[in-house]
């Protein structure tokens, strides 16, 4: 039988509870995932979360953003990451994520790979499990959301160019459409891709395929697709095809 409903959106990691928690709550919302919510790469992320620490830090983060990405980056969205970044540190400290703190209390910053300043927040070597167990805690408890597990999209469903829902398979198989106001694909791991990666094997990047595939028909496109970040020894060998 098919769903109807507000909003669907696909992953239960960082991004999608994230969207989850920030849509109003009137709005009927299912999520899926295909595995158990708990097995996302959010959940395996050890290192930290970038903030800008004040405006006098704007310009500095912005450079080391932009030549961290070859200044290939869309400066719109580094401005948006940026300046939303302190927003966004508070909304997850609502939420109960223990960031590390000095002895006096305040924000313990640590500095990371590109950032010419310590504005890596961090707890302990599990930063996305502290951050996205917390998410979904929190998205658990509204009654506007449904997660169901071990549920695989295998298409979007599309109306000249605008979209419709998905099309799902659940664990037995079975497949459903989930119709929907909004669509929103929060599910961007790829690891399961390569024939040695320290991320999870079912996670194959099946939203960027589908929507390069209708890409492909006139519909949504993804420039900066090939742009994917490959950490020290995250990953090893060919993808596999």
């Amino acid at each position: 039988m098919d769903i109807r409903t507000d909003v669907v959106i696909v992953g239960t990691g960082v991004s999608g509870l994230f969207s989850a928690l920030n849509l109003p709550r009137d709005r009927k919302i299912v999520m899926i995932t295909k595995s158990d919510a708990e097995s996302s790469d959010s959940f395996l992320a050890q290192g930290g979360i970038c903030v800008m620490r004040d405006e006098a830090d704007y310009d500095i983060y912005f450079e080391d953003t932009m030549r961290a990405g070859h200044y290939e980056n869309r400066r719109e969205s580094v401005d948006i990451m940026i300046r939303s970044s302190r927003p966004v540190i508070n909304e997850l400290i609502g939420y109960g994520v223990d960031f590390a703190r000095k002895a006096d209390g305040s924000l313990d910053y640590t500095r990371e790979g590109c950032h010419s300043r310590p504005r890596i927040l961090f707890h302990e070597d599990i930063t996305g499990k502290e951050i996205t167990s917390h998410l979904l805690a929190a998205v658990r408890q509204l009654p506007n959301v449904t997660i169901r597990d071990f549920t695989t999209m295998v298409d979007i469903v599309t109306d000249e160019n605008r979209c419709l829902g998905i099309i799902a398979r659940d664990s037995q198989g079975r497949y459903r459409a989930i119709q929907a106001d909004e669509t929103i694909l929060a599910s961007g791991g790829v690891g399961g891709l390569y024939d040695h990666s320290t991320n999870f094997p079912h996670l194959t990047g099946d939203a960027l395929a589908i929507a390069i595939c209708h890409g492909h028909n006139g519909g949504s496109r993804l420039p900066t697709a090939a742009l994917a970040e490959i950490r020290g020894g995250n990953r090893r060998g060919k993808p596999i095809t």
